[in-house]
């Protein structure tokens, strides 16, 4: 499967997740800021990814967990060094190096858009 039509089913899965356009599922889209994705979207997200790849994603893999409540990780609304490190490890799909310089905790959602998610599905097809 092409990098191409990857993107053609993460669009389908999007549209029909998010109730959004299909003009508005670019790579560069942010899931969040630019979708509209809430957190229980993420859950959905998964389930269909699932459905439409026939892989199982384990809780965590694709969307970061358990973060935020961990003090070596977040203090005063940083994500620290440890926790750049842990969700670097957690998740090689995501792009994090604009982030970097400024790793607010209220902006890892922003993180993730149609890219990343192409990016994991890519991974997990070993490609």
């Amino acid at each position: 499967m092409t990098r191409d039509e990857i993107l053609g089913k993460v669009r389908t899965v999007l549209v029909d997740a998010l109730a959004v356009d299909e003009d508005e599922v670019t790579p560069g889209a942010s899931l969040v800021r630019d979708l509209g994705a809430e957190s229980i979207d993420f859950l959905d997200i998964v389930f269909k990814l699932e459905q439409v790849f026939g892989f199982k994603i384990q809780q965590g893999e694709l969307f970061p967990e358990n973060v935020a409540q961990d003090p070596k990780y977040v203090q005063n609304g940083k994500v620290t060094p440890d926790g750049v490190a842990a969700l670097k490890a957690r998740l090689p799909h995501v792009d994090f190096s604009a982030w970097e310089k400024d790793p607010s905790l209220g902006k890892v959602a922003e993180l993730f858009t149609v890219g990343t998610l192409v990016n994991f599905v890519e991974k997990k097809l070993g490609r």
